[in-house]
């Protein structure tokens, strides 16, 4: 079984999040998506709010698994015996960044490969600081992502008016 861990923050998960989930769900037996938890980072939902959402949104993917995970990925991927790590691209920008981990990860454990995904076109703007930035004002991000994650800002930004 060839597994692959689909690691990140996913505050809050987008539809961007869910096209590179989805398809790297065809490539490989199983995805384990990592919610990392990193308490420096001041987040809009809590790591149990957003392992939540992903598994409602991902619900439709047999072979999709949600977990959290702290500390270093590498450790979490090898612990979780995957052979890849999946990352999306959404532009040049996020490239640099993105190849600097993959080779750190590399260098740390040359068993682990890292897919990069280039996102689809409609989703290459898109952004979890954009959508919780547009929510915030009351914009419309039924398009942007799942609609439990629409209900899930509404409430959230409801309670903090």
């Amino acid at each position: 079984m060839t597994i692959a861990v689909c690691p990140g923050s996913f505050d809050p998960v987008t539809n961007g999040h869910l096209d590179i989930i989805s398809r790297g769900a065809k490539i490989f037996d199983k995805v384990i998506v990592a919610v990392l938890i990193n308490a420096k980072k001041q987040s809009l939902f809590s790591v149990e709010e957003r392992i939540e959402l992903l598994r409602e949104a991902t619900a439709g993917l047999a072979n999709v698994e949600v977990e959290s995970f702290n500390g270093l990925l590498i450790d979490y991927v090898r612990q979780r015996q995957a052979r890849a790590v999946i990352r999306g691209l959404r532009a040049v920008s996020d490239f640099e960044y993105e190849m600097q981990m993959a080779s750190i990860n590399k260098k740390l454990d040359d068993h682990v490969e890292t897919l990069f995904m280039m996102t689809s076109h409609r989703y290459s703007f898109l952004s979890s600081s954009i959508v919780k930035e547009l929510a915030r004002y009351g914009a419309d991000v039924s398009d942007l992502v799942p609609p439990v994650v629409e209900r899930a800002l509404r409430v959230k930004f409801a309670a903090q008016s």
